[in-house]
Order: C-alpha cells, then structure tokens, then sequence
C-alpha cells in the first residue's frame, strides 16, 4: 500500500494557530446559539413562500428519493417516525405531498405533488438567497472552515441513533 494514500488528510484543527485559547464555556450552548441564529435567517426566507425549514426538508428528500415509505423518510432524515408522521399531515393536507399504497399494498409511500414541486422550486431560490445572506455576512472562508470543522466532527461523535427533537 502507498502510504501517501493512508494517510489521514490533514485536520482542519491542525491549521489553528497554537496560540488558540482553550475552549471556555458549554459546547452545547454555543452551538445551540448559532444553530439558533442561522435557524432564523433561513426561517425567514422559508417563510415567505409559506413554508418552515423542516417542511422544505422533507420536501426536498421525497423529490430527490421519489416515492419512499415514511420509514424511510423517517431514517433518511435522522427523525422519529412519529415525528415525520406528524409534519407530514399538514403537507398533505396542503396537497404538497401524498400517501398512497405503497407497492406490496401493506405499506404506504410517500410521494411528492406537482403543487409541492412548484413549491419547492420557489422554497429552493428563497433558500438559496438565505445561503447567499450567510455566505456574505460571515464570509464564504469562514463558512467554508465551518462546514469542514462539521464534517471533520460528526464521524467523531457516535451516531445517537434518530433524532428526538419535535422539528
């Protein structure tokens, strides 16, 4: 084996200057912060098409996935079942989304609407622009060395299993 190619890429953290302060304070609230923060920028993009950031979600992973069981919705999107079970009523109900026999007639799929295409796409530009506002305001540097710190982290952490936060 060429141990060029063994070798593990070079650590985001291994870039930091050394004279980085040790980290103060909760972990968890500070990241709760800017999750809290970033939330709302794209909330409010979301939210003038009429929709919330965990419906654009959802509408995205069925548009992308195709006709899927909520199961697998449910896995795909890290959620508890009983969870994407309930956000799932109202899209339907809004003609975004349905829930027909699946393909062995026992289980149920979930497809998505031309209504909840358009949606989307409008959903898509609205998030886009919130992307743009974030890129600008903290600089496209920063949220670059942001993104490969998370992706540098989550393989880091032991998956907990679904999430259990009501979205």
């Amino acid at each position: 084996m060429d141990p060029v190619t063994t070798a593990p890429s070079p650590s985001l953290v291994d870039a930091l200057p050394a004279s980085l302060a040790p980290p103060s304070g909760c972990t968890h609230f500070q990241l709760r912060q800017l999750a809290r923060r970033v939330g709302l920028l794209y909330d409010a993009e979301l939210a003038a098409v009429g929709l919330k950031t965990t419906q654009y979600s959802l509408l995205s992973a069925v548009l992308k996935l195709g006709p899927l069981r909520p199961g697998e919705l449910a896995r795909v999107m890290q959620m508890q079942p009983s969870t994407v079970t309930r956000n799932l009523r109202p899209m339907v109900d809004a003609g975004w989304l349905s829930v027909a026999a699946g393909p062995d007639g026992r289980s149920r799929a979930v497809t998505i609407t031309p209504a909840g295409r358009a949606l989307r796409a409008q959903a898509q530009r609205r998030w886009r622009l919130a992307q743009d506002r974030l890129n600008l305001t903290l600089g496209e540097q920063r949220v670059a060395a942001l993104h490969a710190l998370i992706q540098e982290s989550l393989p880091l952490l032991a998956d907990p299993g679904p999430e259990t936060d009501d979205e």
